[in-house]
């Protein structure tokens, strides 16, 4: 018999549980009612009570460091050891300058960190509050964000490098960096309904989430991150690589701005159209599923 789920939290989540409880306004899920509940009432009731999935989501980060001197300050650590290390072997091996690989590989890795992440923990985002989902009528939708605010917090913690390498160089962003504020939301918005597709996908079929770790691994390689795409020999063969790459895309949009250019319209445009068709698919996907998920946890 499935035992009565806890939460361990303090009471700003608690607080912020019962208000989604009691909101008559909002759209809530239960076993019993969870058939007669579209997509986008689920997605809407999730968005209006945001202030829950956030909670949720830095409990998360606060709970993995929990009693840690340094906290989530560890994963910056790593980071920029690693960024170092690899900008010195690929640079030296590119034979690029320091003064322009470097800040092109810090963002470029912890972007990709930040999108593995997203990929990775949202295959899981349902089966890991499974608990939680059969036995309180929080809307499906909470748990991407929760899993998408968790790792906005630790990118937000990874970010913090990046200045440091350009201060190294004495170099500074220009006003093309303020794009990175509506590329960042596209960004998020690509990777969310990436996220509600794989997690429904994932609680079905749960080796998938092995061979998305893979397709991940493998990603990293082909993606322009510790390679600039001026490096590969002209070609179709070349071209197509890079431009049928979404990743390339969704990371353009974001490096770019930072390095001081504005990325391409090529750029923008795919990820913009990404992000449209990629919500008509999964706001029919979630429709059609979502009442089949609490069995199949």
């Amino acid at each position: 018999m499935r035992q009565p789920v806890t939460i361990k939290s303090n009471s700003n989540v608690l607080t912020a549980i019962q208000k989604t409880a009691n909101k008559r306004d909002c759209i809530y899920m239960s076993r019993a009612t969870s058939q007669k509940i579209t997509a986008w009432e689920d997605i809407f009731a999730s968005v209006v009570n945001f202030r829950l999935a956030a909670l949720l989501g830095w409990q998360d980060v606060a709970q993995r460091y929990r009693r840690s001197s340094v906290g989530a300050f560890w994963l910056t650590i790593n980071m920029g050891v690693l960024i170092a290390a690899l900008g010195l072997v690929f640079g030296t091996i590119f034979n690029s300058p320091m003064s322009e690989f470097l800040p092109f590989i810090c963002v470029g890795l912890i972007m990709w960190g930040y999108f593995s992440n997203l990929v990775n923990d949202g295959c899981t985002s349902f089966m890991s509050n499974s608990d939680t989902m059969l036995q309180l009528p929080i809307p499906f939708f909470t748990y991407i964000l929760r899993t998408w605010w968790r790792n906005t917090i630790i990118l937000g913690h990874n970010i913090i490098i990046f200045p440091i390498v350009l201060l190294m160089f004495g170099k500074f962003v220009n006003f093309n960096a303020l794009l990175v504020i509506p590329g960042f939301f596209l960004v998020s918005i690509n990777f969310l309904w990436v996220m509600v597709i794989l997690a429904v996908l994932c609680t079905r079929y749960r080796d998938l989430t092995q061979i998305v770790q893979n397709i991940m691994q493998v990603g990293m390689y082909v993606t322009p991150i510790m390679w600039e795409p001026h490096r590969l020999p002209g070609g179709t063969k070349s071209s197509l690589m890079l431009y049928l790459n979404p990743f390339y895309h969704l990371i353009s949009v974001i490096r770019d701005p930072l390095l001081g250019s504005t990325g391409t319209a090529l750029n923008w445009c795919v990820v913009i159209g990404m992000a449209i068709v990629g919500w008509s698919v999964a706001l029919l996907f979630l429709n059609r599923y979502r009442s089949r998920i609490t069995y199949w946890l």
